[in-house]
């Protein structure tokens, strides 16, 4: 058994109404990323200089050394640009999430008193702004508890939420543990959802690395505050027009704290305004708005079951073929496939790859429409439901006997029984199909056959996977 852990199902393809507040058509989450302070540094005790989302073309650590043009720049961020984007957002009463990293926000005592008398929302950016993924899973847990013990001692609560940024494969699950109303390391929607973590309900605020000024540092990338501006709008449009989405907006102080950076992103708010529609909201106001009309119901996940329950709840599916449902279970399966559609898709393929002889089993189990199992009542129930959705429970005297008639000529003929999605028909068109299939070669029945038995197996799959 081999389990695929990512989801590219999400939202699907209608995604839930987002009904946010004022009838907005977007929500708009900005997001100052405060790191100054909190990068690699021989000061803090690291091996070598930070090397990451600067303006130094093409950085690299220097190791056991300060980078003195490395520390400036970062050092920009704190003394210059924090204060002209704390400017322009307070004047515009526009809230702010933070992203912090814990030992940053401990050099910085002047810009956290404004970050809380301003009411921005204190979220965590872990304790240093270095790369976890190869940090053992034991040490970044250590981090982390004590990025949540030094972030409650210098804001004086405790984080909102988190974002690591340079994560590991464990740091989501690691995160959930700490009970945070949301965590944002992932950047795979364009809303809210939930996932299911152990035994916690973890709802994740997805972030983006593309609506982010941090590509101004990075190619491609933006290179004038035009740019920048352009790209938010584009992306704002978009999205008012889709309605009920979600905009993320990624900011660092050091990078569009920059006058001619910042400028784009002026433009950019401006148009919002001009255009209205936008909730800007904290993350956290994001992730109660979302708890409040979209809490999360636990199900019974297909992919999660064991071979007998996959088996007990599937197995009837293909008519008196359980075996199927048996060598599905084998598969990849993953949370694709906890969908009526992913079901259908891993049976389908293991009765594809079946031989003749056993397809024809799975043929001959069906049984005749209107046949003697049906006046005797020894349908499965799924076979009666299916057969009075059309009426064939309830025909006449001489539409029985034409139903009988077709039904010995089309097994005499081809060898096992006439098939079709009766849902999809009513009593006319079954018996209009009946006519016109009976004169086919039995190869073509065949293959008509195939494609009916597996139309009504994903019937029967919606009906049980709503």
């Amino acid at each position: 058994m081999h389990r695929y852990p990512r989801d590219f199902t999400g939202h699907g393809a209608t995604p839930p109404q987002a009904n946010w507040p004022g009838g907005a058509r977007v929500a708009i989450s900005l997001v100052l990323n405060y790191e100054e302070g909190g990068e690699n540094s021989v000061l803090h005790g690291d091996a070598a200089s930070e090397a990451f989302l600067s303006d130094i073309a093409g950085a690299a650590p220097w190791p056991g050394m300060r980078h003195w043009n490395m520390e400036s720049i970062y050092d920009y961020g704190a003394r210059a640009g924090f204060w002209r984007l704390h400017r322009l957002f307070t004047d515009r009463g526009l809230p702010v999430t933070i992203y912090g990293v814990a030992s940053a926000l401990a050099r910085a005592p002047e810009q956290v008193a404004a970050m809380k008398s301003a009411g921005w929302d204190m979220a965590s950016h872990g304790l240093k702004w270095v790369d976890h993924r190869d940090m053992p899973e034991e040490e970044e847990r250590r981090q982390i508890a004590e990025a949540v013990r030094l972030h409650t001692e210098v804001v004086g609560t405790p984080p909102t939420g988190w974002y690591t940024g340079r994560c590991s494969v464990n740091t989501v699950r690691l995160t959930s543990e700490l009970g945070l109303p949301w965590i944002s390391d992932t950047y795979d929607d364009d809303l809210p959802y939930w996932a299911e973590i152990g035994d916690r309900d973890q709802l994740i605020i997805p972030y983006t690395l593309e609506a982010n000024d941090m590509r101004f540092a990075t190619a491609p990338g933006w290179v004038t505050g035009q740019d920048f501006g352009q790209y938010l709008i584009d992306s704002f449009d978009t999205l008012h027009a889709e309605g009920g989405r979600m905009f993320s907006i990624g900011l660092h102080c050091r990078l569009v704290g920059r006058p001619g950076k910042i400028a784009g992103l002026i433009r950019f708010l401006d148009h919002v305004a001009a255009r209205g529609g936008a909730w800007f909201a904290t993350r956290s106001q994001i992730a109660a708005h979302w708890a409040a009309h979209h809490p999360h119901h636990r199900r019974e996940r297909p992919s999660r079951m064991t071979r007998d329950r996959f088996v007990e709840r599937f197995g009837t599916v293909f008519e008196h073929s359980p075996w199927i449902a048996d060598r599905a279970w084998n598969l990849e399966l993953g949370p694709a496939h906890d969908t009526a559609t992913g079901v259908h898709n891993v049976l389908c393929r293991m009765f594809r790859s079946a031989s003749e002889q056993e397809r024809l089993g799975v043929l001959r189990a069906h049984p005749d429409l209107a046949g003697k199992l049906a006046q005797a009542k020894r349908l499965t129930p799924d076979s009666t439901h299916e057969q009075a959705s059309a009426g064939l429970d309830a025909l006449t005297d001489d539409e029985r006997a034409s139903f009988q008639q077709l039904n010995a000529a089309y097994v005499a003929k081809h060898d096992f029984p006439f098939i079709i999605a009766v849902r999809d028909n009513s009593k006319a068109s079954i018996l209009a199909a009946f006519h016109a299939r009976i004169a086919n070669d039995t190869a073509t029945e065949f293959a008509t056959a195939c494609a009916q038995v597996e139309r009504i197996a994903e019937l029967r799959l919606q009906d049980m996977l709503k």
